[in-house]
C-alpha cells in the first residue's frame, strides 16, 4: 500500500511538497506530473536527507523533467527567482516543487512571479 504524497497546490498547475524521496519519483508521475523541481540543498538535513542525485535519476527513470535549484531557506536571491522563472517557463506541467516544508519552494515560485 502506498501513501499519497503530502502535496499542496500554489496554482492551477503547480504543488509544493516537502522533502520527497526517490521512490516517490513514481508516484508522482502515476499522479500526473510531468516535472519536478528540487529546491533543498544536499545535506541540508543531515545524512539521512535524500541526495539529489538518487532523486534525479529516480526522476528520469519515472519519465519526469527533472531540475536540481538549491535554494537557502531564510532567503532567496533576485537571480535564484530569475532562474526559477526560467524553469516555470521551460518544463511541462503539471510541476512538483519541493524542499524541507515545501514553504521554500512556495516562496520561490512567488518570486518567480514578482509577487
Amino acid at each position: 500500500m502506498h501513501t499519497p504524497l503530502p502535496l499542496r497546490p500554489i496554482a492551477d498547475d503547480v504543488c509544493v511538497a516537502p522533502q520527497l524521496t526517490p521512490a516517490a519519483m513514481a508516484e508522482a508521475a502515476r499522479m500526473g506530473f510531468r516535472s519536478v523541481v528540487n529546491n533543498r540543498p544536499d545535506g541540508e538535513g543531515g545524512p539521512g536527507q535524500p541526495r539529489n542525485a538518487d532523486i534525479e535519476a529516480a526522476a528520469q527513470a519515472a519519465g519526469l523533467q527533472y531540475r536540481y535549484l538549491p535554494v537557502d531557506s531564510g532567503f532567496q536571491t533576485p537571480a535564484q527567482a530569475a532562474a526559477m522563472a526560467a524553469l516555470l517557463a521551460e518544463l511541462p506541467r503539471p510541476l512538483l516543487m519541493f524542499c524541507r516544508s515545501g514553504a521554500r519552494s512556495a516562496r520561490l515560485y512567488a518570486l518567480a512571479h514578482g509577487a
